[in-house]
């Protein structure tokens, strides 16, 4: 369980394939504090760690994660968002994340708007996954708040501070993104679906 309150970023270093698996080696200051088999998200992405190399660690993702998520389009030298599971009687300041990527989306726009920004995303509503206005999104791994909810689209407003600390300073007009929706919003949704 993570909360969406990004820690530090990483830095991909290696991408090896094995077969329909994926081993990512990450550059980040939380390699020293690691062990093996601890869970880490990586764009919202829970995966587990294998190995640990001094200030690198390796993770490995399997096929349906890659066809799941953005992974299959990382690239050495490119900038992701890390946050380590939540320990039980930690605050939870961000929402409940559980590191499962329903869908990727697109991002549709960018909008500065004095010292913050607007980021628009669109996503494929044949996987009936929904936002509401003010409720929670988890894009890359970030705990944010969705604004102007659509049918299959969102925005959601970027502070400063989120900005310079998570890889949203590095997304253009069509980067994809992770998304994981609202596990509360989902379960209400699969109810209603059962009922009708």
């Amino acid at each position: 369980m993570f909360t969406g309150i990004i820690e530090t970023l990483g830095i991909i270093k290696q991408l090896q394939k094995d077969n329909d698996n994926l081993h990512i080696t990450i550059s980040s200051p939380l390699a020293h504090e690691l062990k093996i088999d601890q869970s880490v998200a990586h764009n919202g992405v829970c995966l587990t760690v294998v190995a640990i190399n001094d200030d690198q660690y390796t993770v490995t993702a399997i096929r349906e994660t890659i066809e799941k998520t953005n992974l299959g389009e990382w690239k050495t030298g490119d900038i992701i968002n890390l946050e380590r599971a939540m320990k039980l009687g930690d605050r939870l300041d961000g929402h409940i994340v559980q590191g499962h990527v329903d869908q990727t989306g697109i991002c549709k726009s960018i909008e500065e708007a004095s010292g913050s920004w607007y980021y628009a995303f669109e996503y494929d509503s044949q996987f009936s996954n929904i936002t509401i206005e003010k409720g929670s999104i988890t894009v890359n791994g970030v705990s944010l708040t969705v604004v102007n909810s659509k049918a299959n689209e969102f925005s959601v407003a970027i502070i400063p501070y989120t900005h310079e600390h998570t890889n949203f300073k590095t997304f253009v007009v069509g980067t994809k993104v992770n998304l994981e929706f609202d596990v509360v919003g989902k379960y209400v949704a699969r109810l209603h679906a059962l009922r009708n």
